[in-house]
Parts: structure tokens; C-alpha cells; sequence
């Protein structure tokens, strides 16, 4: 496993994290407390230190399993999480992936950090992102200096945003760092996906801030591993299963012009994550990791041969054509995408 810290600061992190929302929130199937935690311990035998969480994912369970998974690795691993859905008071009107009332109040934040800390059985968390913010968050200078007076305290070492629900929230990520100073924006980003991701990135460059990004989704919902077909069916309760057919039938075609990256000693799944981490400014990416054999697969890329210059072109040529896909349903995009507004979506993923 390589490793990479973010700018201006000491806080290291693994190539390759771990995002538990696959184990915690019954979205990519169901676990046991017991399966859950030795995934998470075979993560840390491969090396992997990055262990982002959300204090929504199972109303709090993703953070318990990290604490019964590393009560003794505490300093050994970086703990990631998020806060700003009120799953408190609403944590029992999910339904599916759809959205929850959020609360960004500065004694929100507070109080809802001070109680993940307490799952978490930790005197800090590493990076404290604020979960899926709006631009009502970026411009209010309440949410910032609550942020800062927990730093103080020393409850929070770092703190970043996280973009979401879906994959749009372009200026929500531009405004940000235009107007703020995070260590770490979490957001969207793949072969496939690259907008508005690639625009986020550029504005850390346009704004000259030191900001590096979690990458989640990398292999866009699984389509990147490689093992899609057009006859692909999914469970009545993974997410996917409500996707328009549309996007696999698009997605498997687009794939199938990427497979000269696989390589003997490479796989798609592999390649799709060393393609993210050709950027400098990728601090870690976030793959959905749900059974034993996948999570190697991934934790070995630093063995694989990385991308060389005539595969980034052609990945560049092929994603500028649209894959020489003429697509029947264009992406839909469920984020925020026109500066200023705001909209609760209630049908929007709540990752």
C-alpha cells in the first residue's frame, strides 16, 4: 500500500480507503456485526489506514464498528466521518436511500460530533466532514467557526466537506474553495463520471488552495470493476436495482472501450483507481468494498503497473467522444447545478 498526506498538514492516509457505508446502511446487501468488523480488519492487514464513516450510516453503526474493530489501532488508523443529517430525530422516516431533514446549526455540528466521537470511543476524529452542504452552508460563517472552535478544543484535528447526494453539487464544491479553507473535499469521480468532478478539482488550482479529495465511487456504482453484463440483474434491495436499465446497458458498452487497460497484471477495477491517482491532488479514493476478495484486488494496486501517458490520452479521447456511445437516456444529474440554488431533493442517494 502507498500512502499520501495532505498538504499543509501531517494527516497521512492509505492510497486506498475504506467507505462503510456498504456495511452499514444494508445498500450493497446485508451484514453481520462479525462480517463487518473482520472486513474491516482484513482492510487494516492490507494495509489500509483511511476508514471513512457518517454518523447517518445505520443511524450511527458505521461509526460503532470502527471502534469495535480497532479498539487497540487507534493511533494506527485515520478515522473519517461525517455529520449534518438529523437522524436523531428522523433516523426512522428513511426510506431506501432517500434523503433526510439536515441540521447544520452550529450547536447541531457540535452536538453532533460530540456524540460520533462517543460511538467512535476516540478523544478525536482525523477529518470531520460536513456531510452533502448546501450553498446556504458555504456562505455562512457560523458553520466555519463552529468548525473552528472544536479544532481548538481538539475534538477534530482536520475538516473537509463532502459532496453529494448524487454526483452533481458543482458550485456547492467550487464556492467552497473558492470561499474556504478545507483540508479535504470529498466528491464523485471516475472514468466515466467526470463531470463536474474534474471542475471541482481545478478550482483547489484556480484558487491556489493547498485542498486534496476523497474520491468516493470510483468505479461508478461497480460499473468499473469489469463484471457487468447487459443481462446483469441486482437484488430488489441494492440500490442499483432502481437505476434506469438505460444506465447499465450505456455503462456496460462504455466499459467494454476500456478494456485495453486491463493487463495480466492489471485489472479494470485496479486500473480505474491508479487513473484517479495519476492526479496529485487525490489524497485517497474510497472504492465500495463489500466481500474479501474485492477488497485485495483493490488494497494491490500499488503492485500493478501504473497508467502511462498514451493510456491517459486515449482514456481522454475516448471520454471526450462519449465512448462513440449515442446514448438513449443522457445522466440525469440530481445535484445542485445552477449557482444559487436551493432545493431539497428528496429522491437524491444520501452516501
Amino acid at each position: 500500500m502507498n500512502y499520501r498526506t495532505y498538504r499543509e498538514t501531517d494527516l497521512q492516509v492509505s492510497e486506498v480507503g475504506f467507505g462503510l457505508w456498504t456495511v452499514s446502511t444494508g445498500w450493497w446487501g446485508k451484514f453481520t456485526e462479525q462480517e463487518a468488523v473482520h472486513l474491516l480488519r482484513k482492510a487494516f492487514d492490507l494495509g489500509v489506514t483511511l476508514f471513512d464513516a457518517a454518523d447517518t450510516y445505520g443511524n450511527g453503526l458505521s461509526e460503532e464498528l470502527i471502534a469495535k474493530a480497532f479498539s487497540h489501532q487507534r493511533d494506527q488508523i485515520v478515522v473519517a466521518t461525517k455529520v449534518g443529517y438529523d437522524f436523531v430525530h428522523h433516523g426512522t422516516e428513511r426510506r431506501g436511500q432517500r434523503e433526510i431533514p439536515q441540521d447544520f446549526s452550529p450547536e447541531a455540528i457540535v452536538r453532533a460530533t460530540e456524540s460520533a466521537l462517543k460511538r467512535l470511543n476516540t478523544n478525536r476524529i482525523d477529518l470531520l466532514q460536513l456531510h452533502n452542504i448546501r450553498m446556504e452552508q458555504v456562505a455562512d460563517d457560523a458553520v466555519w467557526e463552529a468548525l473552528d472552535r472544536l479544532r481548538e478544543r481538539g475534538l477534530i484535528r482536520y475538516y473537509g466537506i463532502a459532496l453529494g447526494p448524487a454526483i452533481g453539487w458543482m458550485y456547492e464544491g467550487i464556492h467552497c474553495l473558492k470561499e474556504r479553507s478545507v483540508t479535504s473535499v470529498q466528491h464523485i469521480y471516475n472514468l466515466l463520471e467526470q463531470h463536474p468532478g474534474a471542475a471541482i478539482q481545478n478550482a483547489a488550482n484556480d484558487h491556489d488552495k493547498p485542498t486534496m479529495f476523497l474520491i468516493r465511487v470510483p468505479h461508478s456504482s461497480g460499473m468499473l470493476e469489469g463484471h457487468y453484463t447487459e443481462e446483469t440483474k441486482f437484488p430488489s434491495t441494492d440500490h442499483r436495482s432502481h437505476r434506469p436499465r438505460a444506465w447499465l446497458i450505456n455503462g456496460v458498452r462504455k466499459v467494454n472501450q476500456l478494456r485495453f487497460l486491463e493487463r495480466a497484471n492489471r485489472t479494470l477495477g485496479q486500473a480505474a483507481l491508479l487513473w484517479l491517482l495519476k492526479d496529485p491532488r487525490v489524497a485517497s479514493t474510497l472504492p465500495n468494498i463489500y466481500d474479501e476478495k474485492q477488497l485485495a484486488e483493490f488494497a494491490a494496486i500499488s503492485e500493478c503497473p501504473d497508467l502511462t501517458d498514451d493510456e491517459m490520452e486515449k482514456v481522454a479521447a475516448l471520454y471526450a467522444a462519449n465512448f462513440g456511445i449515442e446514448e438513449d437516456e443522457p445522466p440525469k444529474f440530481k445535484g445542485t447545478m445552477e449557482p444559487g440554488v436551493q432545493e431539497f431533493r428528496s429522491s437524491g442517494v444520501a452516501e
